[in-house]
């Protein structure tokens, strides 16, 4: 199943052509859907930025000669590849991502949540990454499907192409999230990280990358 997948206009990618260095090529895939109002928006991508621009998470991204790109996704044709494929080389490449992350306008408002057509969109995404040992999908989300087709079997694609999907659940009172992301959206050997709300987003996307990063998959 193909995807269509929106491309937000940007410069070319800081990394040039690949040298195949690379260990992890790492899509984050953030959720902007309608239960995520624009201060929840900004906690988001603040947290990612000032996650990026973090000197540990700099260096574990520089010595992964990791490839990063951000996909910001809502309903069932609402996936916008935000920033393409950059490989942080070196922490200057990391600081130009950080900066590119907090500049993001929301592209979406008032949808629902189709996670499976987002992960399919981060597989289209990831088709397109510079060569890479390893691939990985980090979802980030605070609600489960209300949109969409089955996410199982989008999970079921990641896994047959050798895909680690792995997810951050932004927990409210009496959701369940994490569940949801753990029974149907999570690979084998992928992971399943809670935030506590928006506010505490920024802490588990810095100690979910750093997780990434450093553990193996296969």
């Amino acid at each position: 199943m193909l995807c269509a997948l929106a491309v937000l206009s940007a410069p070319p990618a800081a990394a040039g052509e690949a040298d195949g260095t690379c260990d992890t090529a790492l899509l984050l895939a953030i959720d902007v859907s309608n239960s995520v109002d624009e201060s929840e928006y900004r906690l988001q991508i603040d947290g990612l930025a000032d996650a990026l621009n973090d000197p540990d998470v700099s260096d574990a991204l520089v010595v992964a000669q990791a490839a990063v790109a951000v996909l910001l996704w809502s309903g069932p044709r609402e996936q916008l590849a935000a920033i393409p494929w950059q490989q942080v080389a070196e922490p200057s490449d990391a600081r130009l991502l950080s900066t590119r992350v907090r500049a993001l306008p929301r592209p979406y408002v008032r949808s629902g949540t189709a996670p499976a057509e987002a992960l399919l969109a981060a597989l289209d995404l990831l088709a397109q990454a510079p060569p890479c040992g390893r691939h990985v999908v980090d979802v980030s989300g605070d609600g489960a499907r209300n949109m969409g087709g089955p996410v199982a079997r989008a999970r079921d694609d990641a896994v047959a192409q050798g895909v680690t999907v792995n997810a951050i659940a932004i927990e409210t009172v009496g959701h369940g999230v994490a569940d949801f992301f753990r029974d149907e959206l999570v690979t084998p050997g992928g992971f399943v990280m809670s935030a506590r709300g928006h506010r505490d987003y920024p802490r588990a996307i810095r100690e979910k990358i750093l997780r990434e990063l450093a553990t193996p998959t296969g």
